[in-house]
C-alpha cells in the first residue's frame, strides 16, 4: 500500500533546513525548462532490473557522456530530465549503482528501490469510512440553507472559514492545484467541473502520459487522490461536499506503482517537472517518497534519492510551482535528536534503525521551501498521529481526529468527508488530509495575490494563520504520560507551526 499520509513539515524550521541546504550543498544552483528525452534502450544484463537515478551536471556534453557510460554498463536509459541533470535509468547490474557513481560528471546515483521491477506511499490514517445512502440522506436533512447537501458534515470547512470564504472569493480559475497522488477520478460529479485534463497525467516510472484518461486511479480501492482533490476543490455545484477552493481549477499527477501502490522517485521527479511545465501554481504531496520513510545522506542510494526529488522540486519552485506536504501519521517528532524507523524499506524486509532526523530526510516533507503540513480534529488540537517539530511544521489544517475530537455533526465523525471514485463519498484521516486543506488555502491566496511568487505565498499562508499555542498538556488517552511534547511560543510552535490556516482571513 503507498505511503500515502497527509501532512508533514515546516519552512520555517531554521535548524533543519539549514542542515539540509549544507547536506545538499552538492546540489545545482539552478535549473531552467526540465525537457525529458527518452534514449533508445541498452540491452540490460541477465537478472531482474532495478530502477536508478543518476544525477549529473546539466550541460550537454556531461548528459550525452552519462548516457553513454549508462549503455556501456548495460543499463536501459528510461528518460532524461537535461536541464535538472537527472537520468532515470533500469539496470539488472547489481554493481551498476557504483559504476555510475565513478562516472565523470555524475554527482550522485543510486537505486529508487530494494525489490526488483516488476511485470505507493500515502499518508491517511486507517481504512476509509464510506457514507451510506441511508446515511447521506440523514446529513442532507441537516443541511443549511444555501449549504451543500452534505456540508453539515464538513466541520473542517467551518474550522478554518472555508465556508464563508467561498462567498466572498472561491477562487480563480486561473489557478490550477496539482495533486500529485494515486489518480483523480475526474468523471465524479463534484470533480468534473473544476477539473483539467490538460494539466494531468500519469508520471509512474518517469515518464509522463497525458493520453485520455492517464490521470485516472487504477481501481476504486486507489481513492486517496480523489479524495484530496474533493478537500481542495469540491465545486460548490448543490451535489454532495464542497472544497476549501471551490472556484480554482485541479489536475490529477498519478504517482502510484499499479502492483504494490508505492511513490517511487523517478515518478515523483516526473510529476513536479510535469507540474512546473504545465502551468500549475500549486502542488499537494499527500505522500513520502518509497521506499524509505528517512532517507540518510550517508547511504549512496538515499542521497541519490534525496538529490533527484529536490533537483525536481526545485525546478518546479522555480518556475512559480508552490509545494505543500503532508508531515507524517507515525506521531514523530521531527526536531528531536533521533527516530527509531521500522518501516523502512517498505518494499522489502524492513529493517529497524534509528536516525537523526536533521540527517535522514523525509522527502519531500523536508526538502527546502516546501510547506510541511500538521493535522489538527475539530478542536482545534493537534490530530493523534500527527507528526510535529519546532522548526519543521510550517502550518497546520484539518486533517480529523476519530478517537478524541468528535464532532456535533450529524454523522459524529472525527474525520474528513470528501470525494471517493465511482460517484461516492467517504471519511478518511491523516495528515494526507490536513496537506489539501492547506493547498485549497494556499490556492485561495494565489486568486488574491496572483502575482505572488512561492515564497510570497507561504509568507501569507503563515501570516494569516491562527495559532492555538501549545496545549497545557497533551495525554490523549488520559494515561498520565504526555503523547507528545510540543516546544515553542504562542507564536511558533512544533504543534502548529505558524498555526491553523485560515481560508476566511485568506481572501480578506
Amino acid at each position: 500500500m503507498a505511503h500515502l499520509r497527509s501532512g508533514r513539515r515546516l519552512a520555517l524550521a531554521v535548524p533543519v533546513v539549514l542542515s539540509l541546504t549544507a547536506s545538499l550543498g552538492f546540489l545545482p544552483g539552478s535549473a531552467s525548462a526540465a525537457a525529458p528525452r527518452s534514449a533508445p534502450a541498452a540491452t540490460a544484463a541477465d537478472g531482474p532490473d532495478l530502477a536508478y537515478v543518476v544525477n549529473t551536471r546539466t550541460d550537454h556534453r556531461t548528459l550525452a557522456s552519462v548516457r553513454r557510460a549508462i549503455a556501456g554498463a548495460g543499463g536501459t536509459v528510461v528518460v532524461t530530465y537535461d536541464r535538472i541533470g537527472v537520468i532515470v535509468a533500469h539496470s539488472a547490474d547489481p554493481d551498476f549503482g557504483p559504476r555510475m557513481r565513478a562516472v565523470r560528471g555524475v554527482q550522485s546515483a543510486g537505486a529508487t528501490r530494494t525489490t526488483p521491477l516488476t511485470a505507493a506511499g500515502t499518508t491517511d490514517e486507517g481504512t476509509a469510512d464510506y457514507l451510506s445512502a441511508a446515511e447521506a440522506a440523514k446529513v442532507e436533512a441537516a443541511a443549511a440553507p444555501g449549504s451543500e447537501p452534505l456540508e453539515a458534515d464538513q466541520w473542517d470547512l467551518r474550522a478554518i472559514g472555508a465556508d464563508k470564504a467561498a462567498a466572498i472569493n472561491p477562487g480563480s480559475r486561473k489557478v490550477t492545484v496539482g495533486v500529485i497522488d494515486t489518480g483523480v477520478d475526474d468523471t465524479h460529479p463534484d470533480l468534473a467541473p473544476n477539473f483539467s485534463a490538460s494539466q494531468s497525467a500519469n508520471c509512474v516510472g518517469g515518464v509522463a502520459d497525458t493520453s485520455e484518461g492517464a490521470w485516472r486511479p487504477y481501481t476504486a480501492d486507489d481513492y486517496h487522490g480523489t479524495h484530496v482533490a474533493g478537500e481542495i476543490a469540491a465545486a460548490r455545484n448543490g451535489v454532495g461536499v464542497a472544497g476549501v477552493a471551490p472556484g480554482v481549477k485541479i489536475s490529477g499527477i498519478k504517482v502510484s506503482d499499479p502492483d504494490n501502490g508505492l511513490f517511487y522517485p523517478e515518478s515523483v521527479v516526473c510529476a513536479f517537472v510535469f507540474a512546473a511545465d504545465h502551468g500549475v501554481e500549486i502542488t499537494n504531496n499527500s505522500y513520502y517518497v518509497d521506499p524509505w520513510l528517512y532517507n540518510c545522506m550517508d547511504d549512496p542510494d538515499q542521497r541519490a534519492i534525496v538529490d533527484a526529488v529536490n533537483r525536481a522540486q526545485r525546478y518546479a519552485t522555480k518556475k512559480g510551482t508552490l509545494h505543500l506536504a503532508s508531515a507524517g501519521n507515525s506521531n514523530h517528532d521531527l526536531a528531536s535528536d533521533a527516530i527509531v524507523d521500522e518501516s523502512s524499506p517498505d518494499d522489502s524486509t524492513p529493517v529497524t534503525r534509528t536516525i537523526d532526523p536533521s540527517e535522514c530526510f523525509d522527502v519531500p516533507t523536508q526538502l527546502p521551501g516546501i510547506v510541511t503540513v500538521s493535522a489538527t480534529g475539530v478542536q482545534n488540537l493537534k490530530s493523534y498521529y500527527s507528526t510535529y517539530g519546532k522548526g519543521v511544521i510550517d502550518v497546520a489544517a484539518p486533517g480529523g481526529d476519530r478517537l478524541y475530537q468528535i464532532p456535533d455533526t450529524p454523522s459524529k465523525n472525527g474525520r474528513i468527508l470528501s470525494t471517493m471514485p465511482n460517484n461516492q463519498y467517504g471519511f478518511l484521516q491523516g495528515t494526507s488530509m490536513a496537506s489539501p486543506h492547506a493547498a485549497g488555502v494556499a490556492a485561495l491566496l494565489k486568486s488574491e495575490h496572483p502575482r505572488a511568487t512561492p515564497a510570497q505565498l507561504q509568507a501569507l499562508l503563515k501570516a494569516q494563520a491562527g495559532n492555538p499555542g501549545c496545549p497545557d498538556s497533551y495525554d490523549q488517552n488520559g494515561d498520565g504520560t504526555q503523547d507528545a511534547t510540543c516546544e515553542g511560543g504562542p507564536r511558533v510552535n512544533g504543534f502548529y507551526g505558524f498555526g491553523i490556516v485560515n481560508a476566511l482571513k485568506a481572501v480578506k
